[in-house]
């Protein structure tokens, strides 16, 4: 009963979804891909991470200071998991918040992690759709 509560909390929140169809949609992505897609502190994409690795549904690996996530083999997930992911990313497909990260996906993806985690790090957004706090487009070069 343990497996169905964490995968149930895992896909019970908009942001943990998009990130399972952006991962879908592109196999593996850095954390700080992910918090840019996001729009989120670290801290809290790190705590959405968390609970869909917890639920078995993204493993992750390292290579040096990058972290990078991905969906779980199926035969690394719980029974029927990855059922319920395909049926999930199929339907929200249709939503309009995944179609604008797909899109945003693409410019996230034209910077590498180290130039991104350095805009990062100076408060500065490389999409132009952001959280409305401030955040500013980066022309990439």
């Amino acid at each position: 009963m343990r497996h169905i509560l964490a995968i149930t909390k895992a896909l019970s929140d908009l942001n943990r979804i998009r990130v399972l169809c952006a991962l879908k949609g592109r196999g593996e992505l850095c954390v700080c891909q992910i918090q840019e897609l996001l729009a989120l502190a670290p801290s809290t994409t790190s705590k959405h991470l968390s609970l869909l690795s917890g639920a078995g549904l993204v493993q992750s690996r390292k290579e040096g200071r990058w972290a990078y996530y991905r969906i779980s083999d199926e035969s690394e997930m719980p029974e029927d998991a990855a059922e319920i992911l395909g049926w999930l990313c199929r339907q929200a497909a249709k939503e309009k918040a995944i179609v604008s990260d797909c899109c945003k996906l693409g410019t996230i993806l034209s910077y590498s992690p180290e130039e991104l985690c350095q805009l990062q790090a100076k408060g500065i957004k490389c999409c132009a759709a952001g959280t409305g706090q401030g955040s500013a487009a980066v022309s990439h070069v």
